[in-house]
């Protein structure tokens, strides 16, 4: 009888447990968060939905919505849907707070949150409203920290944010100080690398993808390192083949780095299909590694950027590459016409932008020179030098 009763209390609290259960990252979840980073949001919608039906009381899908939007958001810029994302952030919050305090997630959640809505904010150029919620990210990571030493996801986190406030402009720096901010470049990478390693053969190795995401961009526009190409490659060949971010990646590194022809060819073999968002930034991409080899259909693609980006930057770069091609081709009408839709057209929050106006406003460049440098853009350093020789140093 006693043994009965001892059966029926133990299903009781069994029944009771996975009721309540508070943030678990199952393998549905599992599912779901890679086909977010492979661009898959579709599908991705999709398990989260199936796990919130199944699993109501699970606070993982919550986190995954905002991985939706902070993706979606970084690959389109698209404005209409950032004020959206915004409004949507204290809602998640909430709804987080509701659920097992004394889970690693319920921090760390949290401040993956107000760490997604920092990056998409300064994307979009609210550089204070971004280091508030960069700040108070870094509290509640620092505080689950503290409570969960050996909960590795903390790492990742720390270590980006490490890198974020290590990159502050110096002319913010002293409001940086008052605020109490303040980070180190290389401290931070170290972590993201520790963090990399760590994972390996762990529970928590569905992170790759993401971790390498946050490396490459690290290494390529922050540290901008000579061997940022020959570090970056290998670690972008571990991501998901199915991934269409893994491909933008594979592209952004080798264009940023001067591998044009690798870029083009990255690009050339990423994944096609209706599963996958729309990511007009390849085209941008083909179309500045194919004015770099001056192919005759770079201006294909950065038109096609231009028509179809929901995005405001980058506008100006664009049109600036565009007037180049054609100056190239010695065609001044159309120079003049993009010339002119550099001053008009885009914003001015991204340093490329900014320069691409100062150039539009500048004297019209020496043709020789500007084809020198657009080789030297995309490591074709044989043609540039060619080019430089062709001319005098007197000219």
């Amino acid at each position: 009888m006693q043994s009965k009763y001892f059966l029926t209390l133990l299903l009781f609290f069994s029944i009771h447990e996975a009721v309540n259960a508070n943030f678990v990252f199952n393998p549905n979840s599992e599912t779901a968060y890679q086909a977010i980073f492979d661009l898959r949001f579709n599908d991705a919608r999709k398990y989260i939905r199936d796990e919130k039906i199944n699993n109501p009381q699970n606070g993982i899908p919550i986190l995954l919505d905002n991985y939706i939007d902070f993706l979606f958001l970084l690959t389109s810029e698209n404005k209409i849907e950032f004020e959206k994302f915004k409004s949507r952030k204290s809602g998640r919050i909430d709804e987080i707070r509701k659920n097992d305090k004394t889970s690693p997630y319920y921090l760390f959640a949290q401040a993956e949150i107000y760490l997604q809505s920092g990056l998409i904010k300064s994307k979009f150029g609210e550089y204070m409203s971004s280091t508030y919620d960069f700040k108070k990210a870094k509290d509640l990571l620092t505080e689950n920290n503290e409570k969960f030493k050996d909960f590795l996801p903390n790492q990742k986190s720390l270590g980006l944010i490490e890198v974020i406030f290590g990159a502050i402009p110096t002319n913010m720096k002293s409001i940086a100080g008052i605020l109490g901010i303040h980070g180190n470049i290389t401290k931070g990478n170290k972590q993201l690398e520790q963090f990399r390693l760590q994972i390996a053969n762990s529970k928590f190795s569905y992170y790759n993808d993401e971790i390498v995401f946050f490396i490459c961009f690290t290494n390529v526009d922050v540290i901008q390192g000579r061997n940022s190409y020959s570090n970056v490659a290998p670690l972008l060949n571990s991501m998901n083949d199915k991934s269409l971010l893994k491909a933008y990646l594979q592209g952004y590194t080798a264009f940023r780095t001067g591998h044009a022809d690798a870029a083009i060819k990255f690009i050339e073999a990423a994944p096609k299909g209706n599963q996958y968002a729309d990511l007009p930034l390849m085209n941008y991409l083909m179309g500045n590694a194919k004015l770099c080899r001056m192919d005759s259909d770079a201006n294909i693609y950065l038109s096609k950027f231009a028509n179809e980006t929901l995005s405001t930057n980058y506008i100006k770069d664009t049109y600036l590459r565009l007037a180049f091609y054609y100056l190239l081709r010695n065609n001044l009408p159309q120079y003049n016409y993009y010339l002119t839709m550099v001053r008009t057209k885009g914003s001015v929050i991204n340093e490329k932008d900014k320069q691409a106006l100062k150039e539009a406003n500048d004297i019209k460049p020496n043709i020789t020179l500007l084809r020198a440098r657009i080789y030297f853009d995309g490591g074709n350093y044989t043609n540039a030098l060619s080019q430089l020789k062709s001319i005098q140093v007197n000219d």
